[in-house]
């Protein structure tokens, strides 16, 4: 502890930690705590700590108008990147206390895991990785890039020096590939550092990363638990989707709306996974989920915008990047890249970084409405 710590602050952290005698022998105890660097403690445990950051930082707030699958929409009840992420971590945290887990970590993975996400969601996570694989030749993936903006990229190039368990479990949260269970992989701080970076050169490793705690890997689940059915209902809203036609087979096990994949999902987890050393389905509703997910893919997120708009999309973020690519060669301050981002920037973030991962960095923390806008302040100078 800081030894100018009260000392009922100092009481108040040893009793919030004694509490954990009763969580389960496979839940990460927050002494176990791995930090970069030294932090100051109070009366909140480590985990909670984290969560607190995270909620506190900017990036945090442009959750609010980042793409869950639908853009660009007027309807107040679509689903949005901040919705998603409070659903994750509601579902993580049920899931977490029922197996006797640790409820502040799995709290804090949920809310820090689609950070790094782009604006226009998963189609403009494809175009950012296809530019920096022209111009950085490395993967962009939104994972990663979470795990970037807690390291480097936040407070202003400080970064918030969170726990390796939370980045850990940040960067293994890929819901988009399924598993039937989930079983931590110990790590040490140096074996997590190296995955990190061995991700922006390696398919392959993006593919097989497995969290190194329980609650990662339950945050991993939550992630498909979160989203799976509320996409359904977002489309129903929009009348882009008929709930009949989710096939019968699926709905036997699952249900058909969110309230019963949700319910059937978590409960299914927790029986599987009670008194485990991993986080498992059963047989009959992994094979439905996975068939909801294909479902899903094909009836929503593969239409969810026309194939025009997408390409529009994709030559306008190109044409961006170039833009703020001469910006920075022209050192024209006036320019976006300069007053929203780097002017506020340490400069040894500025120094050690590459232009072309300063653009990619500017573009991905940017919400929807931001980039439309400087898609219009672009066209308008061309008229």
């Amino acid at each position: 502890m800081n030894n100018e710590e009260p000392t009922w602050s100092i009481e108040l952290y040893h009793q919030e930690l004694a509490k954990e005698k009763n969580m389960s022998m496979y839940a990460t105890s927050s002494d176990a705590a791995i930090y970069l660097k030294p932090i100051l403690k109070d009366y909140r445990l480590p985990f909670a700590m984290d969560t607190d950051k995270i909620i506190h930082a900017l990036s945090y707030s442009r959750y609010q108008n980042k793409t869950q699958v639908y853009s660009r929409l007027e309807n107040d009840h679509i689903s949005t990147r901040l919705i998603h992420v409070q659903l994750v971590s509601k579902i993580a945290r049920t899931i977490a206390r029922a197996l006797h887990l640790n409820e502040d970590l799995a709290e804090a993975i949920a809310l820090g895991h689609d950070i790094g996400h782009t604006p226009l969601g998963h189609f403009g996570e494809s175009v950012l990785n296809e530019l920096s694989l022209k111009r950085c030749k490395t993967y962009f993936y939104h994972h990663v890039q979470s795990v970037r903006n807690y390291l480097v990229l936040e407070n202003y190039g400080k970064g918030l020096n969170l726990s390796v368990q939370v980045l850990d479990g940040i960067l293994c949260h890929n819901g988009e590939v399924l598993e039937q269970k989930y079983i931590p992989r110990k790590k040490t701080e140096k074996e997590f550092l190296e995955e990190y970076e061995l991700c922006y050169t390696s398919q392959e490793e993006n593919k097989k990363l497995q969290a190194m705690t329980l609650e990662g890997c339950i945050v991993r689940i939550s992630d498909v638990v979160a989203y799976i059915g509320r996409d359904i209902e977002d489309a129903i809203l929009l009348k882009r989707f008929k709930r009949e036609n989710i096939p019968l087979e699926i709905k036997q096990v699952l249900g058909d709306n969110n309230h019963d994949i949700i319910n059937h999902l978590v409960t299914d987890i927790i029986h599987n996974s009670l008194g485990k050393s991993y986080i498992a389905l059963s047989d009959k509703v992994y094979q439905a989920l996975v068939a909801l997910h294909q479902f899903n893919y094909q009836h929503i997120y593969k239409t969810s915008e026309k194939e025009e708009v997408l390409t529009y999309y994709h030559d306008e973020i190109f044409s961006l990047y170039d833009k703020y690519i001469e910006d920075l060669r022209k050192k024209k301050t006036s320019s976006l890249i300069f007053q929203d981002f780097l002017l506020n920037m340490k400069e040894e973030y500025i120094n050690r970084t590459p232009k072309e991962r300063i653009v990619i960095d500017f573009i991905a923390g940017m919400t929807d409405e931001y980039l439309m806008r400087e898609i219009q302040k672009r066209l308008d100078k061309k008229k």
